[in-house]
């Protein structure tokens, strides 16, 4: 009995191994479907909202029928489902092959356009790394230069503006941080970078009190009367403004500040340019005794 058994066990462990190797030998079965089918059902996703599903389609459309026109088309969209789904990787991946592979195509600026959304999506606080927002910035600042007439050009543009204040904040997150902890010369390179570096930004007033600040705090008198001349010459109306002209009073060591009523104007409508400067010895320098306010571009 113990050997009808053990013969009937190895006869079903044969029958089995045979089943499952025959299994394994069967081909897969592959459909081709016409592509006008794939591509409908890829827009189908899309429009209810399903956009994995769909940037998944439009992917199969190009790989069943990878030299028809539907292809092409299918590329871009799929770039498009992806960024949709928040896959933004996928996103530009798919939209840097498609600047590739079509270079000459219309619907490259989008391409561009698409990849610096992708990254603009993932800019995070000031006080995290700030990676995706430079390249965003890099992203956005291609858009303007390949296609500045484009449909994309004045969003470009705009988010453009948007990374540059963001980068400037984070600047001044920093610049705060050296300062609270009174290491001044770390504080003062920081807001030294937001004026020099990002003039257009909301971050240049509360930069030159801080640079105001931060040099008193050093003893350097005539680099804070300097810095607060600045801010009063450019920016009359803040409460940035008033604040460096309180410090200063404080000391009797106030500057030439120019009154609000000597000169009235939004600080949306001024850069500092060639005003003041940073030379060698980390000294502020006002180029010229009526520092020049220039009207920024609209």
């Amino acid at each position: 009995m113990e050997r009808a058994l053990r013969a009937l066990a190895a006869a079903m462990m044969v029958a089995t191994f045979a089943a499952l190797t025959g299994c394994g030998s069967d081909p897969v079965l592959y459909v081709e479907r016409p592509v006008e089918d794939l591509y409908n059902d890829a827009v189908d996703y899309l429009q209810t909202g399903d956009y994995q599903d769909a940037a998944r389609a439009f992917d199969e459309v190009e790989r069943q029928h990878p030299y028809s026109q539907w292809a092409t088309r299918a590329q871009i969209m799929a770039a498009y489902a992806y960024y949709e789904a928040g896959s933004y990787d996928e996103s530009i991946f798919a939209a840097d092959r498609f600047i590739q592979l079509h270079p000459g195509h219309k619907d490259v600026a989008y391409a561009y356009y698409l990849i610096g959304q992708s990254y603009y999506e993932r800019i995070s606080d000031v006080k995290r790394d700030q990676r995706m927002t430079e390249l965003a910035q890099d992203a956005f600042r291609e858009v303007l230069r390949l296609f500045p007439a484009s449909e994309y050009g004045r969003d470009a543009k705009l988010k453009l503006e948007l990374t540059e204040d963001h980068l400037a904040g984070k600047e001044m997150d920093i610049g705060r941080w050296y300062q609270q902890r009174e290491e001044y010369v770390g504080a003062i390179n920081r807001f030294r970078s937001v004026i020099i570096g990002y003039q257009t930004t909301s971050h240049v007033p509360e930069a030159l009190l801080r640079l105001t600040e931060s040099y008193m705090a050093l003893g350097v008198v005539g680099e804070a009367q300097n810095a607060a001349a600045v801010l009063g010459y450019n920016f009359p109306g803040s409460p940035w403004y008033e604040d460096a002209y309180a410090l200063l009073g404080e000391h009797n060591l106030l500057p030439h500040l120019y009154e609000e009523t000597d000169l009235i104007v939004e600080e949306t409508d001024l850069i500092i340019e060639d005003s003041v400067r940073i030379d060698e010895d980390g000294n502020l320098i006002i180029e010229s005794a009526d520092p020049v306010i220039i009207e920024a571009e609209s």
